[in-house]
């Protein structure tokens, strides 16, 4: 049996270690060792190549796109990614009995007891003739090890002899866990609500099994099982990173930075290097340069390498170091264009004060590799698109030595906030008191979850849902669905650089419509929009009185936010939709509007 997927699917929502349901049975996808790699084409990025060495310790790890059938291939030389059948506990369909078959037995508990049957126990997959289903239910922890639930064990408390039939019964009609009752025909019974309770150690250790790699692939686990229902949206979560392909402009300015290191080599701001272009010799070899671009190759060559920086910072230096252009030129490098739009064309109305600058990102290509999965929890990474090397993650493979990964190419549109304006913001007694609050649903978060970790500070909390409210405004009129839009939020509260990019991408096509760089001209209406609509909320009071720290709703990452006004589609959002707070970008009820980044008093 076989299943059609996009090859994005199989780097963010299928990838190896998924659970995947077909027609009439359920898989696990394999590990990257039973992929079709010779069938598979090599993606170049070296810039995320270098990342992933020095996030994983990889050497020289290479990119690969999951295979694709081509037009009109006879399927048997279509080069399938496997997928390995589980779990292997199923229901028997009692009410789909064939002509003939046996009754249901006389020990059934109820008319909606269903009973639970092996794989080994199938004949034509089939058990007594009856249809079988997939069990929803199996044992997992948070580093994506999987097991089927052991039901005899558990239905009896502990380690018994007695293998006799299991039954579910399904006591309600919603098909909830507190509804279903395990069942043994010697006469014992038990609440499936109870393997909920994984702190208590109810279903025991976790197993550390590794079913997609193969059937005898286990590892040492000191977690607790937890019970997971496959379809639920926290049995996968995929471990993806991402760069821009940027231009190779770096080489040549870092060799002429080196050849004036002694002059320049203590600068750490554009205004000094500014002040040293009154040297010849330095006038001389950074003319075709800006001092952004400048300081931005001194850190380089200090570090060794853009690749010890973080991602966004090098993406933000490309960014801001493209020159001033309005739809008058041709693009030359196809995987990255941009252009800087000059103020008069789109600096109107009254709070394009607080943008610095414009820019139209008219080809962009993204490049996104798979690096590991989580369940229960997903591991978000930080605010400048990078993971910690000790993030917990499971292995895609054996010995992995390559990574899934697409590209897409698509085009943009980027907002650089002015620096000045944050400053000023941040200073706020009132954007002090709402951060503390914010700052204490973080820890409580943390506590929670018993995990360590820094919050992403007042500035990035603004930006990002300054994002997703101007992804909203922008989807009405760009001719993309807010789903197909896409953020990268940049903060550098070292030096002062602040920006938001939404961009669009297809597998499909080389570039796109080009509707998203239009919307550049629009930025002072599509801001307008924006924040007009932030300003209520059709869930206020209720959503702008709550609060991060709200034991009741479980919501500690967030402030004044919810569905009704700047949560979107979490394929669009950075951050799984969490740091959030309208308070901080607009006035909303009941809160002091000072806190506010714009003020909508016109």
């Amino acid at each position: 049996m076989e299943a059609k997927l996009r090859r994005s699917q199989l780097v963010t929502t299928w990838g190896p270690g998924a659970f995947l349901d077909l027609p009439e049975d359920a898989v696990i996808i394999s590990g990257l060792d039973e992929w079709p790699r010779a069938k598979m084409e090599e993606i170049d990025e070296p810039r995320l190549r270098a990342k992933i060495t020095q996030i994983l310790g990889y050497h020289s790890p290479k990119l690969y796109a999951p295979p694709i059938a081509q037009d009109g291939e006879h399927w048997q030389n279509v080069p399938f990614v496997r997928g390995f059948r589980f779990p292997e506990w199923l229901v028997v369909r009692e009410d789909a009995a064939l002509k003939g078959s046996p009754p249901v037995p006389e020990s059934r508990p109820s008319p909606r007891a269903r009973r639970l049957v092996r794989i080994q126990q199938l004949s034509k997959g089939r058990f007594e003739g009856r249809a079988v289903i997939p069990t929803r239910f199996v044992v997992a922890c948070p580093k994506g090890h999987v097991s089927d639930l052991d039901w005899h064990r558990f239905v009896h408390k502990g380690d018994t002899d007695c293998n006799r039939q299991i039954w579910l019964d399904e006591q309600g009609t919603s098909g909830e866990i507190g509804d279903t009752i395990v069942k043994c025909e010697c006469g014992v019974d038990r609440s499936l609500f109870e393997a909920t309770h994984h702190k208590e150690g109810v279903l025991g250790h976790c197993r550390g099994e590794r079913p997609w790699l193969g059937a005898y692939s286990r590892e040492t686990c000191t977690e607790m099982g937890r019970l997971l229902i496959r379809t639920a949206s926290n049995a996968y979560f995929a471990q993806t990173l991402s760069a821009l392909s940027l231009p190779d402009r770096g080489s040549e300015l870092e060799e002429r930075v080196r050849s004036i290191l002694q002059i320049i080599g203590n600068a750490t701001s554009p205004e000094q290097v500014q002040g040293l272009r009154i040297v010849d010799q330095v006038r001389e070899a950074l003319d075709p340069y800006t001092n952004e671009e400048v300081i931005g190759a001194l850190q380089s060559v200090r570090g060794g390498g853009a690749v010890d920086r973080p991602v966004k910072l090098v993406e933000l230096d490309a960014i801001l170091s493209e020159p001033e252009g309005y739809e008058d030129d041709v693009p030359v490098d196809p995987n990255f264009h941009a252009r800087r739009l000059p103020d008069h064309v789109w600096r109107h109305g009254s709070h394009t004060d607080k943008v610095a600058s414009v820019v139209q990102l008219h080809r962009l290509r993204i490049v996104t590799a798979l690096l590991g999965f989580t369940r229960f929890e997903a591991e978000i990474p930080d605010i400048y698109g990078e993971f910690e090397a000790d993030v917990k993650r499971a292995s895609l493979a054996k010995e992995a030595n390559w990574f899934p990964a697409v590209e897409v190419r698509g085009e943009g549109l980027f907002l650089q906030i002015s620096p000045q304006a944050i400053s000023e913001w941040e200073s706020r007694p009132a954007v002090q008191e709402r951060l503390k609050a914010l700052q204490h649903g973080h820890e409580l978060w943390l506590q929670r979850r018993q995990r360590q970790g820094d919050h992403p500070g007042a500035a990035y909390v603004m930006l990002h849902t300054l994002s997703h409210l101007l992804m909203q405004s922008v989807s009405m009129y760009a001719g993309y669905p807010a789903s197909s839009i896409v953020e990268r939020v940049y903060v550098d509260d070292q030096r002062k650089r602040y920006g938001i990019l939404l961009y669009t991408a297809t597998n499909d096509a080389e570039g796109t419509l080009g509707g998203l760089v239009a919307q550049a001209k629009h930025v002072s209406r599509r801001l307008e929009e924006a924040l007009r609509s932030a300003a209520l909320c059709s869930n206020d009071p209720v959503c702008a009185q709550h609060l991060p720290d709200q034991h009741f709703e479980d919501r500690w990452l967030h402030g004044a936010s919810c569905h009704g006004c700047t949560l979107t589609s979490e394929t669009s959002c950075e951050m799984r939709n969490d740091h959030l707070d309208r308070g901080l970008v607009v006035p909303i009820l009941g809160a002091d509007p000072s806190a506010a980044f714009f003020d909508l008093v016109t």
